[in-house]
């Protein structure tokens, strides 16, 4: 096998692995400071629709980014400045389920519940499930969603009571 193909074979299995910064392991003064320059770049009205360009210290080369991937690593910067971990997996990664209940912040036993009543989409593999990451997201809005409108509803009553 070529080295080409085996370069490419390792990349794709790399790829359907999270990528993951584990809490306080990254300098957080480091960080924050890329997160303000990177700031200063994404927040510029002028770049509002462009790319983003990234020089390495160091390296004659440029690395243009698309401004959603911008973003994103504004993300990875914020999180790793204030010292959280972070994980950057592909939309389409299947999961465990205690991939899946990590992700949730819940327990195994309680995922398989969700996933038995059908609140998050599943497959199986012989006799294990496995789940999309995308569906997990998917479940996760739709909570926050319905968090928020309980909330709203329930600031409403108060009002209406006098209460707040």
């Amino acid at each position: 096998m070529s080295s080409t193909k085996e370069h490419q074979k390792a990349r794709t299995a790399k790829e359907k692995e999270p990528s993951r910064v584990e809490e306080n392991t990254v300098d957080a003064d480091l960080a924050n400071q890329a997160l303000c320059a990177l700031n200063q770049i994404l927040d510029e009205p002028a770049s509002s629709a462009g790319d983003v360009d990234v020089t390495i210290e160091g390296h004659s080369k440029i690395v243009t980014l698309p401004r959603g991937l911008g973003e994103i690593l504004r993300q990875i910067l914020a999180n790793a400045a204030a010292g959280r971990a972070v994980a950057v997996m592909p939309a389409h990664a299947e999961l465990t389920t205690q991939e899946a209940a990590d992700m949730l912040n819940v327990s195994r036993p309680y995922l398989i519940k969700l996933v038995e009543e059908g609140a998050i989409k599943f497959r199986k593999v012989g006799t294990h499930r496995r789940i999309q990451a995308s569906s997990v997201r998917e479940y996760q809005r739709q909570m926050e969603l319905d968090s928020k409108k309980a909330a709203d509803e329930l600031t409403e009553l108060t009002e209406e009571l006098g209460l707040y």
